[in-house]
């Protein structure tokens, strides 16, 4: 569950008109700052802003799920359905999960380390993710 704080942050940014990968980006910097604070951890950075954004769709920011090709079909399908939630239009988990299902999820992310929020960690995965976004020399 996100703090309220973050919640609101991502609701002005809305309001203001900014992008929807603005908005998430109050889920993912919340993420990042609980790996941080040690509240659990993560394996890689790319996991924790995959939580964030995660938690950004269950709110109802309007971010699409990736394209196909870009990740694998598991990760989309679990998109599509924070999307549907964040909407209000799940049919399946409106009960939501178990609680032994949700300790066991939250005990998994308690034994990963908390490197995966370190700057040198989240500054690798920013200059691969900016690499896999440029264009190839001979397509220019």
């Amino acid at each position: 569950m996100p703090a309220k704080k973050t919640t609101e942050r991502a609701r002005k940014d809305k309001q203001q008109g900014k992008s929807a990968s603005t908005q998430a980006g109050e889920f993912v910097r919340e993420e990042i700052h609980h790996v941080r604070q040690g509240k659990h951890g993560a394996r890689s950075a790319k996991q924790a802003i995959a939580i964030g954004l995660s938690k950004a769709r269950r709110a109802g920011v309007e971010l699409p799920p990736p394209k196909k090709g870009h990740t694998s079909e598991s990760t989309r399908k679990k998109a599509q359905r924070d999307v549907q939630r964040g909407q209000g239009k799940s049919k399946s988990g409106e009960n939501g999960v178990s609680r032994k299902r949700s300790q066991a999820g939250q005990k998994a992310l308690k034994r990963e380390g908390q490197k995966a929020a370190s700057h040198t960690a989240l500054s690798r995965q920013a200059k691969q993710a900016a690499r896999s976004r440029r264009q190839p020399a001979a397509s220019r």
